[in-house]
Parts: structure tokens; C-alpha cells; sequence
């Protein structure tokens, strides 16, 4: 726990500029929306005088990486295997915020990365950690493996000094993208991002990242895993945080089977529920296509004729990836159908558009 002053990030407001002009933010248009109040806490709540910022360790037991060596598998990042951290640390904080209130008889408001709060500057402005060149926030005890939370309040507190930034001339995490969705140190473009192609983008995966998605199915640690501070990092202590065992690396043969209430029912209180069963099986069956594993093909091809298009798109293409001569088969079958038609020349790519596929 470390304490910031509200105005201690006046260069937010420009960085945030630059990025969204850049288009960097794809469609993520909220934070274009809230722009105005998400550089300075003050926008949201005038009466704040100091921001009191925490983290909670989430670091897993072991190197997250391990499972992309799992092609039949799917990569699950480390934040989303069990409860979802939102309600976890709302919980915490609201009983610190509590008793803060109730000694101080100051106003107070919590925050969990649902408001227009720049978390990342506003914990670096109060010495939690620093920025790394990935723009996640690094920690000398903790590494990269930290939820934050803030509790703004009207109790004017004296703020600590600011961690400098101890990243020198690594570049390992940027080294460590697979799309390349670095730019520039310390500058991301979350278009090229897989956490956010994954999870934020609800349309077709473009087709120059399919590949390089490989298994991963919800988010990724990549540039988090890569960091060498996490030397120092301790596994998380929290429970609820902890991986469940069904999800540390799911077989992607039992993922393509689930229909809505299956999805619901395994994900339930997980923050993979928020992007929704057609979503998530969009990128399980990318991660089939990269798989290799032509037994896979014929859950794939039950796919074929799933109610959502953006299912049926990711199935043609992981048919195509992993057997031309059954996606050749299938598309005969289906010939004439305009809406697979459709589908199909949303998924191959055009070196493919003369394929039987």
C-alpha cells in the first residue's frame, strides 16, 4: 500500500492523447468515452485529496509459459484461472475503506479497474512499482504479478515518493511478443495485443495473428512471464486467486463441446465469462487449427454448423489449418449455402480464396 497524490501523474492526460489518436485503443471505444475524467482522479471526484493505492500479489506457483508447450491445451492467462479478482479485491477494499471512513470521518470511494482511474501511472506515482517497458506496472518484490485497487478519499494523507523505473536496457518483454504489439518501449498497441484479441475484440481474429495466437484462448502472460524482476516474485497467497486445476490447462477437446449453459456453468464466477461462449470458442478453435493434432478435426467439423458465425468462421479456418483434404470435403458438402459462403471469406486467408476449403 502506497499513497498518491491526485495530481501526481499531470503527464497521463498526453500520453492517453497520443494513444487513442493513434487508434491504438481498436475498439475499445471507452476509453475514448471517459478520456476527459480518466487522466486526472480529480475529473472523477473533485473532493478527492489523496489516492491510496494497493496491490495484491496473484503470482503463480510456476513459469505460466509451460503450457504453450501443450498444443492440445489451452493457455488460460494466470489472473482469469479461478474467481474473478474484481470481486475479490472489491470486497478487500471496501473493508479497509471501512475502517478508514469510520476513524478519519472522511468521505471514501473504491475503485477495482471499472472506473476511469489510471491505475498503472497512479501506483507507480505512489511507489508501488514502475511502468516496465511492456506499460504493466513491475514491483523489486513482486515482479509483474499484481492486482490493483485504489480507495480516493477526502482525507487529505501525505503521499510517498515514487518508484523510479529499474528496467535499464532489458527488453525482454518486448522481445518476448508474439504479434509484436509493441510499438515502442513503454508504448503498446492493443490491436496486435492476444489479451486483447482474445478478449476485447468481438469479430474475427485478423488473419495475420491467428498463427501466433498459438493455444493461447484467454489472454496472455507473455510479456509478464518474460520479466526477470519476477526472480523476486512469491506466489500468490490469496485462494480465491488461486488456479483451479480444470482451468490451469484445459484439454481443448472438452472446451469445443460446450454450448451457453456449459460455458455458464464452468465458468461461473470467472472472468472468462464476460466474453461469452461464442467468443471463447472462437479462440479455442484457433488454438485447434495451430494445434497440429488432425484428431482434432472432427470436433472441429461439428463447428461447422454452430449458430454463431463467428464460430463457424474460426472452425473453417482450423479445418483448413489442420486438413485441407477434409475442409475440401466439408465445403462440398456445404456448397451453395451463402451464409458459409459469407463465413469463409471472412476466415481464409486470400492466397486460399481459389482452395477447396
Amino acid at each position: 500500500m502506497r499513497i498518491a497524490a491526485p495530481d501526481a501523474i499531470p503527464e497521463a492526460a498526453a500520453r492517453l492523447r497520443a494513444f487513442l489518436e493513434a487508434g491504438r485503443h481498436g475498439s475499445m471505444a471507452w476509453m475514448a468515452e471517459t478520456e476527459a475524467r480518466r487522466a486526472d482522479p480529480r475529473t472523477l471526484w473533485p473532493d478527492v485529496r489523496a489516492v491510496v493505492m494497493l496491490g495484491l500479489n496473484y503470482g503463480p506457483d510456476s513459469d505460466p509459459r509451460a503450457v504453450l508447450e501443450r498444443p492440445d491445451r489451452g493457455a488460460i492467462s494466470v489472473y482469469a484461472q479461478n474467481r474473478d479478482y474484481h470481486d475479490v479485491i472489491k470486497g478487500k477494499l471496501k473493508l479497509l475503506a471501512g475502517r478508514l471512513a469510520a476513524r478519519s470521518g472522511a468521505e471514501v470511494k473504491v475503485f477495482v479497474d471499472t472506473a476511469p482511474l489510471m491505475e498503472k501511472p497512479l501506483a507507480a506515482a505512489a511507489g508501488i512499482g514502475w511502468q516496465g517497458k511492456h506499460t504493466n506496472l513491475v514491483s523489486r518484490a513482486f515482479g509483474s504479478w499484481l492486482f490493483l485497487g485504489a480507495i480516493l478519499t477526502a482525507l487529505p494523507l501525505p503521499a510517498d515518493a515514487a518508484e523510479r523505473d529499474h528496467c535499464g536496457s532489458c527488453r525482454a518483454c518486448l522481445d518476448a511478443c508474439p504479434t509484436g504489439a509493441f510499438p515502442a518501449p513503454y508504448q503498446i498497441d492493443a490491436r496486435r495485443c492476444i489479451s486483447y484479441l482474445t478478449i476485447e475484440h468481438s469479430g474475427p481474429i485478423p488473419a495475420e495473428f491467428r498463427a501466433a495466437m498459438g493455444n493461447r484462448i484467454y489472454g496472455c502472460d507473455d510479456c509478464l512471464a518474460a520479466c526477470p524482476w519476477n526472480k523476486f516474485a512469491q506466489a500468490g497467497a490469496e485462494m480465491k486467486l488461486k488456479a483451479r486445476p480444470d482451468l490451469a490447462a484445459p484439454r481443448l477437446a472438452d472446451l469445443a463441446t460446450l454450448d451457453d449453459a456449459a460455458f455458464r456453468v464452468l465458468f461461473a464466477g470467472s472472468p472468462v465469462k464476460r466474453i461469452g461462449r461464442d467468443r471463447f470458442l472462437r479462440n479455442v478453435l484457433i488454438a485447434m487449427g495451430n494445434s497440429g493434432d488432425v484428431a482434432l478435426a472432427p470436433l472441429v467439423v461439428a463447428r461447422l454448423d454452430d449458430a454463431a458465425p463467428v464460430v463457424r468462421g474460426a472452425a473453417v479456418w482450423a479445418l483448413w489449418r489442420l486438413s485441407p483434404d477434409i475442409a475440401a470435403r466439408e465445403a462440398g458438402l456445404r456448397a451453395g449455402r451463402e451464409a458459409d459462403d459469407e463465413v469463409r471469406g471472412e476466415w481464409l486467408p486470400a492466397k486460399a480464396t481459389n482452395d477447396p476449403a
